[in-house]
Order: C-alpha cells, then structure tokens, then sequence
C-alpha cells in the first residue's frame, strides 16, 4: 500500500482490501496472536467504542449476535484481540481505517478513510454495555499521523475555566472533573532485532531479572545501547540491543544505568550485578563503551 495516503477515501471495504490496508472483507481486526495486529475498522460495529480522534478506546472481537448485542464474554484467544495485545507487547503500528456511522464525529459521511498509523498503548477488560465482559484497547496516533476532520458535528464547548481562589485556599475540585485527552509518546521500536532480543531471553529483563506478565502475554523492550540516529548513529544490530524492563530502560537511556567493559551495572555509580547475557547473545563493547562515556560515569 505504498501508493495510499492518510486521509485517502474508499467507496467500500472492498476498494480498501484492494488496496491493502485492510485485508479483511469483513472482520474488523486483520491480524494474529505472532504477528501482531496490521490493520482495524472503526466503523460502529460494538456499542462500548469511543472515538476521540486522536485516541481510540477500541473494543475487541467476538461475543456479538447478528443484531451486534453483546450476548456472551469476550476473551484474549480471540485471534483478533490476540493480535492487539501482541502489538502493544511488541509496539507494532496498527492501521486504522474510519467507516461511515454516526457514532463518531471523526467518521467519514460515506464509505471508509484511512486515517494513519496508531500504536496500542494499553488494553484492559470491563462490563460492557450489554452486561457481558469485553476487551477494550486504547490507541493512539503517531506524533507524525494527523487528526481527522470533524465532518459531522460541532465539537462540545470548553469547560468553563475556574480562577484559583486569591486566599491561597485549595481549590475545591470536582468530584466528576473534566477530561481533556494527552499523551506524551516515548517511542520502543520494534524490529526483527529486537524481536530476537526479547525471545533469547524469554522477556526477562537483563539488568534486574524482572518478567512483566500482562493478560496475553509477557512485555518487554528492546534499548539500543549506542541510540539509533544522529548524532549518536548505533547500529540496529542484535549485538546493540537489551531487553530490558520498562523501568530499567528508562534509567538506561537517561544514565542512570551504564555497563562497564566486563558488563558490570553500574547504578548511579554503584556496582549492582552483572548484565544476565545468553549464548547466541553477543554484546558490542564498543557500543557499551560509547554509551557510557556519553554519560561520563
């Protein structure tokens, strides 16, 4: 789907299959529990969706009738809720064509749009409308995939901005405060590279050991240890990359963390153990090195 551009209009699904960005003629997830999710279809089909445009609260797959009730219990071996946790697992970009329907003012007025690239930031289960448990999904759209247009309807007015009382009092809050939706983006790429990474090591962390087990299965991230692109330019090799915990990847990137030449931890300038390693993966010294002389420790 090279050739196919955000915002582009389909007349049908079948005009959007064609052209690749959603293979299915029907189901509205495209995707397996190994690969990940390629594309999904916000279109209407499930009464618990929201469509905030940017954000997605999108509700997974099966347990409806032909009347789209809910009428039984969702569940993750749903090949297509499977696919979605593995992409937030793995943070793989999903597409995201919109549907015609009146539900969501970011709807086209007819037929289908694609609307860019979105990352599955979290995903969690609730009674849904119709009494029965579902999957839910949050997407949100890459820094670089613009907003819809609204086409439909006005948006709703700002909430009234209250001053903050001159007595230096507390504010009183609101026990149903406004939400506003935002979202700071810390992109985890994820490759064949870092894909291999994680599984020689089972997604356990190298630096602390841990295993984060989510419902469908374990997290983890891929860090490079000399940072990919300018100026530090690493190399997006197996050797270059950890498989770390969120928490020590964090304080990997930002210094907390470096590795001295025998893979020692150094933690804020404290030995803490020894880098856990596997034998087919091989470390580049010299990308440890240039990592921790950016950080002087």
């Amino acid at each position: 789907m090279s050739n196919v551009e955000v915002g582009q209009p389909f007349e049908s699904r079948r005009l959007a299959h064609e052209a690749g960005v959603h293979r299915p003629l029907q189901a509205g997830i495209c995707g397996t529990k190994k690969a990940g999710a390629e594309s999904i279809v916000v279109s209407g089909g499930y009464k618990d969706d929201e469509d905030y445009g940017n954000v997605i609260i999108y509700t997974g797959h099966g347990g409806q009738d032909t009347s789209k009730n809910q009428v039984s219990d969702q569940t993750l071996e749903d090949a297509g809720n499977a696919a979605l946790v593995t992409s937030h697992l793995e943070g793989l970009p999903v597409r995201v064509l919109r549907g015609a329907h009146k539900g969501s003012i970011y709807a086209p007025a007819t037929g289908y749009r694609y609307d860019g690239l979105y990352r599955v930031t979290s995903y969690g289960s609730k009674l849904g409308i119709d009494g029965f448990l579902i999957w839910q999904f949050r997407l949100e759209a890459y820094q670089d995939t613009p907003v819809p247009e609204v086409v439909q309807q006005e948006l709703p007015e700002l909430p009234e901005i209250i001053p903050v009382p001159a007595t230096g009092a507390p504010p009183a809050g609101a026990e149903s405060p406004e939400r506003v939706t935002t979202s700071v983006q810390r992109i985890v790429r994820s490759t064949a590279v870092t894909r291999q990474v994680k599984k020689w090591h089972e997604g356990a962390c190298q630096i602390c050991g841990v295993m984060v087990i989510l419902p469908g299965g374990a997290y983890s991230e891929g860090a490079h240890i000399q940072a990919l692109g300018s100026p530090h330019n690493g190399p997006d090799t197996t050797d270059n990359v950890l498989c770390l915990c969120p928490t020590c990847h964090v304080m990997f990137d930002g210094g907390a963390i470096v590795l001295t030449d025998d893979l020692t931890i150094m933690r804020n300038g404290t030995e803490s153990g020894t880098l856990r390693t596997h034998p087919q993966h091989t470390i580049n010294l010299a990308c440890v090195a240039k990592h921790r002389n950016r950080w002087r420790q």
